[in-house]
């Protein structure tokens, strides 16, 4: 089965919102292609990488959620940049890209999507934080200590997290934002929980944690915004019957 390029990027802002959401890129259809889509390729991020692999598997779209043309960037199309766009138009190959409206979908997004890998109960956004969704929290069917938890997420997401905050607490109520989310670990601390989840840390995170004993979990930008554009495929191939194939370019930060 086929659809076309701008009914397919239509039928995902309206189930994104995409143009409620304010954010640092342009969300939707960045670069055009073929008028016409069979066979879609879903990544996290459009590097070069994962334009070689949709060119070897003959795509007519790329769908990620780390697209091009983010706020503040050179905006000449030199270097890296060109190489990429230049592989994209020569091929033909529409790129869609979608930021924060992939991470707060609370369905398909990414926080969703995570806080059923980690089999979180009553998933809600955190109340007060903005855009509604950038952070969820929720409850743990078993309370764990923090390294059983951190070994539970070693295997979700096949990868090794780093732990800060104490060592002895048990975890019973979670929240999290994947990604860059440390600078909502405040936020995490103000509503009470008893962790904080996120992709990345920064220096200072971690004497948050520590002082307000909360146990931090770094589990990777990438590893934890795999699910919510994997999702969004699957949806797209049941709903199309479109060829859609989801492939990871490992990433260990």
């Amino acid at each position: 089965m086929t659809i076309a390029t701008v009914e397919m990027s239509a039928a995902i802002d309206e189930l994104l919102n995409s143009a409620a959401i304010s954010d640092y890129c342009p969300n939707g259809l960045q670069v055009a292609g073929k008028a016409i889509i069979s066979k879609v390729v879903t990544g996290v991020t459009a590097s070069q990488a994962l334009i070689e692999k949709a060119i070897d598997r003959q795509a007519d779209a790329i769908l990620v959620h780390h697209g091009y043309f983010w706020k503040g960037e050179d905006a000449t199309i030199t270097g890296m940049k060109r190489r990429r766009i230049k592989a994209l138009l020569e091929h033909d190959i529409n790129l869609l890209a979608y930021h924060l409206p992939l991470d707060i979908h609370p369905q398909l997004g990414n926080n969703a999507q995570l806080g059923q890998l980690l089999s979180v109960n009553n998933i809600r956004p955190l109340s007060g934080v903005k855009p509604e969704g950038i952070v969820m929290h929720g409850e743990l069917d078993d309370p764990a200590k923090p390294q059983a938890f951190a070994d539970k997420l070693t295997r979700v997401l096949a990868r090794k997290p780093l732990i800060a905050g104490p060592d002895d607490k048990e975890i019973s109520r979670v929240a999290w934002c994947t990604g860059g989310g440390q600078g909502f670990i405040e936020q995490a601390v103000a509503a009470g929980v008893d962790a904080f989840i996120t992709g990345e840390v920064s220096e200072q995170t971690v004497h948050t944690a520590r002082e307000c004993g909360v146990v931090f979990f770094a589990a990777g930008h990438h590893a934890t915004e795999r699910y919510g554009v994997k999702a969004l495929g699957e949806y797209l191939a049941e709903q199309y019957a479109i060829s859609v194939e989801f492939i990871d370019i490992p990433n260990p930060v």
